[in-house]
């Protein structure tokens, strides 16, 4: 699913225009990605935690080459579903 689905899949079910939807949608994304840089986390109860973890330097394999490569110490976003969102995905997809 797009961005654009879910701006329009939202705008349906609420009435507001798709106009108004993107932009409320786009201010959600933006804010969540500046509380990130700022190193906090975002929880959003019933759907999940947004946090970021610390990665060490490490020597790592290009698959491609075979070669060792240096892969830099860094910050990465990560996102952990809440248990609500595991349960319904995990018993609508085996009720398929």
């Amino acid at each position: 699913m797009t961005k654009q689905e879910i701006v329009n899949t939202v705008a349906a079910a609420t009435g507001l225009t798709k106009v108004e939807t993107e932009t409320v949608m786009s201010g959600i994304m933006a804010t969540i990605i500046d509380a990130l840089a700022r190193n906090e986390r975002v929880e959003l109860r019933g759907f999940g935690t947004f946090a970021v973890k610390h990665r060490q330097a490490k020597k790592a394999r290009n698959p491609g080459t075979g070669g060792v490569i240096q892969l830099p110490e860094r910050y990465v976003p990560t996102f952990k579903p809440s248990k609500r969102m595991r349960t319904v995905v995990n018993q609508t997809i085996m009720n398929k």
